[in-house]
């Protein structure tokens, strides 16, 4: 009878711990956040405040005298906007570059049944994997002997190459949810391969190329190493590189000018990742759609 009366109590106690467990479990990982968050959003008050203290410093701290001066000061040709306009060719001739090869790499990966397909695959899947920094040192050396060195064409190559293997990794996704039949009632009519994957393929994963083209533009917009590598010329170097122009001689830092150029140049990578998500949501939509 004991044991039979203690029997409901304990059971009444165990959700009551069960609870609190997860009460300090819950308070534990909100403080976790907590933690990272703060450690992200002190870099940016930095930024957001240094950009408009005309006395701005290493430290965060609220300007005594808000102005917009350091704006005005890099708001000139030859600091930012001959930057931008090489970081824009450099970028988007990139992306144009990737996925045109994108495209004709991930096509008989899509739509032809092979044993070397997964090996292909698992090389790229390794290929994305591989630091560019491992490859500069071969690179630089043949862009010394082929005298490719300064070159825009030729470190867009080289840059659209370093990004292809996610770029075909993510079209062959998006190609994935094309049906096949649509292709082959094209066939039937007389088209060739090309021409269904230009008049029928392409045209049913638009959206998808819009996210692949965003995203390698994305990548290319932020790489300083390769063109500080490959580009010497002032008047070729992009926003990425043009930034060490704010590190003076014997630890000088103009640090106001530095945190101005900064915000303006993410402006246009905080525009594409707005295109990003909701190009994404469209193309993840249509991939439902497709295999539904």
């Amino acid at each position: 009878m004991t044991s039979l009366r203690r029997a409901p109590l304990l059971a009444g106690k165990r959700p009551t711990a069960m609870a609190g467990g997860r009460f300090r479990v819950r308070l534990a990982a909100n403080a976790a956040l907590a933690v990272i968050g703060v450690c992200f959003v002190l870099p940016l008050a930095w930024l957001l405040l240094a950009s408009v203290d005309p006395h701005a410093g290493y430290e965060t701290r609220w300007p005594q005298s808000p102005s917009f001066a350091n704006f005005a000061a890099v708001l000139t040709p030859g600091l930012l906007f001959q930057p931008l306009v090489n970081s824009f060719l450099l970028s988007a001739g990139t992306a144009v570059v990737n996925l045109a090869a994108a495209v004709l790499a991930a096509y008989p990966l899509s739509r032809y049944q092979s044993r070397f397909n997964k090996p292909f695959l698992y090389a790229i899947l390794f290929g994305t994997s591989l630091p560019v920094t491992a490859i500069m040192v071969p690179v630089y050396g043949l862009f010394v002997q082929l005298q490719l060195l300064d070159s825009m064409p030729a470190t867009i190559f080289f840059m659209a190459t370093t990004t292809l293997p996610m770029a075909i990794w993510m079209t062959k996704n998006f190609m994935d949810s094309v049906p096949l039949e649509l292709e082959e009632a094209a066939w039937m009519d007389g088209a060739s391969g090309l021409a269904s994957l230009r008049r029928i393929v392409l045209p049913l994963m638009r959206q998808g190329l819009g996210v692949v083209f965003i995203f390698v533009f994305i990548q290319a917009w932020g790489n300083f190493f390769v063109p500080f590598i490959l580009l010497w010329s002032t008047s070729k170097q992009p926003a990425a590189v043009s930034v060490f122009s704010f590190f003076g001689q014997h630890g000088a830092i103009a640090y106001g000018e530095l945190a101005a150029f900064s915000i303006l140049y993410s402006v246009p990578v905080l525009i594409l990742y707005t295109v990003v998500a909701r190009g994404s949501g469209s193309a993840f939509a249509l991939s439902g759609a497709m295999k539904g």
